[in-house]
C-alpha cells in the first residue's frame, strides 16, 4: 500500500473516483486507451505506471478484454456441472472467437450454463434464446428456491420499505452507545468467511478521533458457488442499506460505499435504485430527519478481481490503486479508505443489523449457538434436487440442509466444497459430523466461510478439481507475496504434469508447498487454498494415489 497514493486519491473523495473513471473509460471497447490513462493519471496526480498497473490487473480492464461481446462463466460450479462446453459452442455460432471471453462465477450456480451478454447475466435454458438475447430483447428465465429452517431473518419479506425504515427512524432516537451495546449482545460475527466480531470492528472505528470515516460494504462475493449476497442485494436490498446506515450512525461515519462485483450487473442496478428511493424519501443526505446525522452512499461497480474480496485489497481498489493486500497493522478501522477510519463488512453481516435493532441483541443471540449466534445463508448448487438459497439457525445439522432443504443429490456426489475455493472439501461420509456453525467446521478440519455448497460428482476427477483450485488462486493472486504468487502456479503445474505425463508428485514436496502457502502468504487467498488440498489428500488417498509417490 502507498499511503501517499491513498492521500492523492482521497483529494477528490468519493465524488470523483479514479477507479470508477477507469471503468467508464473501458465501456466502449473493453479497455481504456493510452491517452485516457495518461489524462486520468495527470488529473488525479497519480503516476502513469500506477494507473497502467491497475488497469492491467482487472479482468474487465486489461488489454486482453478488448472487443469482447460475450462471456462464458468459468466458475467451479459450472465446471463440475459440465455445461460450459455446450454454452461456448452455441456462442461460437453467433460471435467470433476473439469476441468471446470468460467471467468467473456469475452467481447462477443453482442452474449452471451461465453466460453474460450486453451487460446482463443468463443461465439455464437461456442459451436457447441466443438470437433474441443478442438482439437485446431477451430476458433471463432464472428462478431459484428460497427457504429456511428455524428463524427466517434474511429470507422473510420485510414489507414496504417505508414501514421497514421505521427501524432506522427509531435508531436515530437512541444513542450510539445503546446501539453498540445491542450489537455486542447479539454476538454477530462476520459472514464473509473470517467470522470476526462485528461489534469489535465498529467500536474500534468509533474510537478513532478522525472526523471522516467510512462504512464499506464488501459486496464483491467472488467465491464460486456462492450467491447469498446477490440474493440479499436483489431481493432484500434495504436490509443491506439500512444495516450500513445504522453502522454509520454507531461509528460516526458519514459515507457508505457499496462495492459490488461487476459480474452481478443486476445487483448494481437494484442497489442504485434502492439508494435513489432513500434519497427521494430524504432518509439519506444531510441532517437526516433533523437528527444531526449525515450519511450518503456511493455505489461502485467492480471490474473483475477475486482478491478484492480481501478487505484491504478492496480499499486499494476503490482508491484506483492496483488491488494489492496491505500489511496490517494499521487495520482498516484505524487507517482504511483514503487513510481514514473504515469498517469493512460483507453484505450478509450488515443485513442482520435491522433485525438486531428491532428485536434486541439478546433476541438475536438466542438464535443459533453460544459462539455462532443468529442464522446463516447457504447456497446450494445444481447437483441438489432443490437447488437454491436457504437460511438456517446456526447449529443446524448439515445433513438437514442436504436432505430436508436440498432434497438430496440428483446424481452421485463424493464431496461437497463448502465456503468457496478456500473452504473445506467435505467428503459426503463426513456430512453427519457437521453442524452449520464456525466451531463445528473448525473442529472437524473444515471452514464454513461464505457457506456456498458446491458438489463434486463421483465421475469428476478430483485431481482435475485440485488443479483448478491452484489455477484459480494463481489467476486471482495480487502478486504481492511470493508464496501465493509462485506457490499457486507451482501447485497447478505439478498437478497438470501428473495428469499428462509419466510423473508422480513427491508427496513431501506438496506438503512443504502447502505449508509455505499457509504460513507465508499475506492474506487468506494463498493461506486458505491449502485447506481443500489437504482435505483431499486426507480423505481421497486412493483416488489420488496414481498421481503421488508412496
Amino acid at each position: 500500500m502507498s499511503k501517499n497514493l491513498s492521500e492523492l486519491s482521497g483529494r477528490k473523495g468519493l465524488r470523483e473516483n479514479l477507479f470508477e473513471e477507469l471503468g467508464i473509460s473501458a465501456k466502449a471497447t473493453g479497455t481504456p486507451d493510452q491517452a485516457t490513462m495518461e489524462k486520468l493519471s495527470e488529473e488525479f496526480l497519480i503516476g502513469h505506471a500506477n494507473v497502467y498497473g491497475a488497469v492491467t490487473f482487472y479482468d474487465f480492464l486489461k488489454p486482453e478484454n478488448k472487443g469482447k461481446k460475450a462471456y462464458v462463466c468459468n466458475g467451479s460450479a459450472c465446471m463440475t456441472a459440465g455445461t460450459q462446453d455446450a454454452v461456448r459452442e452455441k456462442l461460437s455460432g453467433a460471435y467470433r472467437p476473439e469476441e468471446i471471453g470468460e467471467m468467473c462465477c456469475l452467481g447462477r450456480c443453482h442452474e449452471n450454463s451461465s453466460f453474460h451478454i450486453g451487460g446482463l447475466n443468463y443461465s439455464g435454458s437461456d442459451i436457447d434464446q441466443l438470437d433474441t438475447i443478442k438482439a437485446g430483447k431477451g430476458k433471463t428465465k432464472e428462478t431459484y428456491n428460497v427457504g429456511s429452517i428455524g428463524t427466517p431473518i434474511l429470507t422473510s419479506d420485510y414489507g414496504s420499505p417505508d414501514n421497514y425504515y421505521d427501524i432506522f427512524r427509531a435508531c436515530l432516537h437512541r444513542s450510539a452507545d445503546e446501539l453498540l451495546s445491542e450489537l455486542s449482545d447479539s454476538g454477530v460475527r462476520g459472514r464473509g468467511g473470517a467470522g470476526f466480531s462485528m461489534a469489535f470492528k465498529l467500536d474500534s472505528c468509533r474510537n478513532q478521533k478522525d472526523k471522516t470515516k467510512f462504512i464499506v460494504c464488501n459486496a464483491d462475493e467472488g467465491d464460486p458457488g456462492a450467491f447469498s449476497d446477490r440474493y440479499i442485494m436483489e431481493q432484500r436490498p434495504h436490509a443491506l442499506l439500512m444495516g450500513m446506515m445504522i453502522a454509520g450512525y454507531i461509528t460516526g461515519a458519514s459515507a457508505g460505499v457499496v462495492y459490488i462485483r461487476g459480474e452481478y450487473p443486476e445487483s448494481v442496478a437494484i442497489i442504485n435504485d434502492a439508494v435513489e428511493y432513500l434519497r427521494k424519501e430524504k432518509l439519506i443526505g444531510k441532517n437526516i430527519l433533523d437528527s444531526g446525522f449525515d450519511f450518503d452512499f456511493k455505489v461502485i461497480e467492480a471490474l473483475g478481481a477475486y482478491i478484492c474480496g480481501e478487505e484491504t485489497a478492496l480499499l486499494s481498489s476503490i482508491e484506483g490503486q492496483r488491488p494489492e493486500v496491505r500489511v496490517r497493522p494499521p487495520y482498516p478501522t484505524q487507517k482504511g479508505l483514503f487513510n481514514k477510519p473504515t469498517v469493512v463488512n460483507n453484505v450478509e453481516t450488515l443485513a442482520n443489523l435491522p433485525f438486531i435493532m428491532k428485536n434486541s441483541g439478546k433476541a438475536y443471540a438466542a438464535i443459533g449457538t453460544e459462539k455462532s449466534t443468529g442464522t446463516k445463508l447457504l447456497s446450494l448448487d445444481g447437483f441438489f434436487n432443490n437447488p437454491g438459497l436457504y437460511e438456517v439457525d446456526m447449529g443446524t445439522p448439515l445433513k438437514d440442509v442436504v436432505d430436508k432443504l436440498g432434497g438430496g443429490f440428483r446424481k452421485p456426489v463424493k464431496a461437497i466444497h463448502i465456503g468457496g475455493p478456500l473452504g473445506g472439501l467435505v467428503p459426503v461420509t463426513e456430512i453427519d459430523k457437521l453442524t452449520v456453525d464456525f466451531d463445528s467446521f473448525a473442529r472437524e478440519g473444515f471452514l464454513l466461510g461464505h457457506a456456498s455448497v458446491l458438489c463434486i460428482p463421483e465421475d469428476f476427477p478430483l485431481v482435475k478439481y485440485l488443479e483448478h483450485l491452484f489455477e484459480f488462486t494463481a489467476h486471482e493472486s495480487c502478486g504481492k507475496c511470493f508464496p501465493c504468487r509462485l506457490g499457486s502456479t507451482r501447485g497447478a503445474e505439478m498437478l497438470a504434469k501428473a495428469q499428462k505425463e509419466e510423473y508422480k508428485i513427491d508427496k513431501q514436496l506438496m506438503v512443504d508447498l502447502l505449508e509455505t502457502l499457509e504460513t507465508g502468504s499475506l492474506c487468506a487467498l494463498g493461506g486458505g487454498v491449502p485447506l481443500p488440498i489437504k482435505n483431499a489428500m486426507q480423505y481421497f488417498k486412493e483416488e489420488l494415489a496414481p498421481y503421488f509417490n508412496s
